[in-house]
């Protein structure tokens, strides 16, 4: 089924004015106030509504838009994937909408005090191609459970997926209440400036990058979650056969279009031809034809079926051996279809691109080791990825792995099983992104919690912090202060790198 909806970027449906939509949001977030536990799961429940009732259209927009996409991988990663945090996040909405009670401890005594979790206002979400519904839907469900409004950017490069959902959004809600925008860069960049209350991007480093430049204009707090070369590492003790099984079928995912997706492979030097021979032999069975294979998803567009082979024709001529698994019968990559055979690339070097750059296709790096630290060190010495992956058991190497590196996630012996947890923060560290959503995490991103304290007590605590002070005020912060140095000089007794000479100890034996 068609949907209707051309490729020329001018026919889609113009933007409103963001600056009015965004007061419309506002205005009706202020004279509501914060939502009830029930406003916020019938916002919900809409929203997953309008992706149940329309996934065959979602379906048909999406294979539209990547060219060649299987139904049953769009159904169970864009839709299935992300049902069960959604489910999590409506069971706890009266949890975590509670006020919670700071223990009192001496400087309590006679205050009530509470931390309230209030919604922001209006949360602005910039959606990616990849995975263009999951990756809006997921945070805006997440922010409507902290009770916010919310607009949508949907990405351009998937604009049939985006004008439907703009179009289906006017069925289910009030535009104060959730509002989708379409169009090209210079809307996003208009959506980016916008004062929102929060700004939640997924998407490259590159555009990342623009948009916290944006929204730094107006203090806007951002979520990004970016992506980066995501390392892999077969322990020597790891099966290798089954190693390079699961890792062929998790990067052929979308066709290796996720941000999650393995980029390159450690194995060690002495397996590294049987974890090869492996690999190529579970991508040959996995696609005997790949051309008319409706399970092999295209190259979104143009601009990327060449960036992915101007990487390949790089790594080339400086020397890799690039391994394609091209079925018998045909020619790839071929320009019509966007496909490009699952490929294997050993001998890689630092200087090349394809070493350094994230992918985004159906090809994998193969890199040999023969110690661990070594591995460790390569991968600390690039930006943090979004995930690394380990194959092999729970042991000390694994251990010194996870402490040594920084990473966004760790998972082991499987896909992105680390996102499987409803409850389990999702997000990346330094170029792989900043703050995190799932379950309560993503409550807590687009929520502030405010503290609110109170005292009915016949004097006013915070006199002896105001002029003049009184003589017993000195006394009682003299022996304060003392107590507190003595408490410090005997917890750092024989661990500090040199003796403090700032002046005389407050009295004249510190520690018993």
């Amino acid at each position: 089924m068609s949907t209707g909806i051309t490729d020329n970027p001018a026919d889609l449906h113009p933007a409103p004015d963001l600056a009015t939509l965004l007061d419309e949001q506002r205005r009706a977030f202020l004279a509501e106030g914060p939502p009830t536990a029930a406003v916020r799961r019938d916002r919900i429940d809409r929203l997953v509504a309008m992706v149940l009732d329309n996934r065959d259209a979602y379906v048909d927009a999406l294979s539209d838009d990547f060219g060649t996409r299987s139904r049953t991988g769009t159904l169970f990663t864009e839709i299935m994937g992300m049902l069960s945090v959604i489910e999590h996040t409506r069971a706890h909405i009266d949890k975590w909408m509670k006020p919670r009670n700071p223990k009192p401890g001496a400087r309590l005594y006679g205050i009530r005090a509470e931390v309230q979790p209030t919604p922001l206002g209006v949360v602005g979400i910039i959606g990616p191609w990849n995975f263009p519904l999951n990756l809006v839907v997921l945070p805006a469900a997440a922010a409507f459970a902290a009770g916010n409004r919310v607009m949508i950017k949907m990405s351009e490069i998937t604009r049939r997926t985006a004008e439907l959902t703009r179009s289906l959004a006017a069925s289910y809600f009030d535009p104060a209440e959730l509002a989708v925008v379409t169009g090209g860069a210079d809307v996003a960049a208009e959506f980016s400036a916008l004062p929102f209350d929060h700004l939640f991007f997924t998407g490259s480093t590159r555009v990342g990058q623009l948009v916290q430049r944006a929204a730094a204009e107006n203090l806007v707090p951002v979520t990004l979650e970016l992506g980066g070369k995501n390392p892999v590492v077969v322990a020597p003790d790891a099966d290798v056969h089954r190693s390079a099984e699961r890792i062929a079928r998790a990067r052929m995912v979308n066709g290796g279009q996720v941000c999650v997706c393995p980029d390159y492979v450690y194995v060690p030097a002495d397996r590294i031809d049987a974890f090869t021979v492996t690999l190529q032999s579970t991508l040959r069975a996995m696609f005997p034809t790949v051309v008319g294979n409706d399970d092999y998803t295209a190259c979104v567009d143009a601009a990327n079926y060449e960036r992915i082979l101007a990487l390949l024709d790089d790594a080339r001529a400086r020397g890799a051996r690039i391994e394609s698994v091209v079925p018998a019968g045909e020619v790839l990559p071929d320009p019509v279809t966007r496909k490009i055979a699952p490929t294997v690339v050993r001998d890689v070097t630092d200087e090349m691109r394809i070493a350094s750059e994230e992918i985004f296709g159906p090809v994998v790096l193969v890199r040999p080791y023969t110690a661990l630290d070594e591995v460790i060190d390569r991968v600390n010495a690039g930006p943090s990825p979004l995930v690394a992956y380990w194959f092999g058991p729970d042991g000390p190497d694994f251990r010194r792995f996870v402490r040594g590196t920084r990473t966004g996630g760790v998972a082991r012996n499987d896909f992105a099983i680390h996102m499987f947890p409803d409850d389990a923060p999702f997000g990346g560290v330094g170029h792989s992104g900043m703050g995190a959503y799932h379950g309560k995490a993503g409550f807590d991103t687009f929520s502030h919690h405010r503290t609110i304290v109170g005292t009915d007590l016949p004097f006013v605590v915070t006199a002896m912090a105001a002029p003049p002070f009184a003589a017993t005020t000195r006394k009682i912060v003299d022996l304060a202060l003392k107590a507190a140095h003595r408490r410090s000089r005997r917890r750092t007794r024989g661990r500090l790198p040199h003796t403090p000479t700032d002046g005389p100890a407050p009295s004249g034996r510190l520690v018993p």
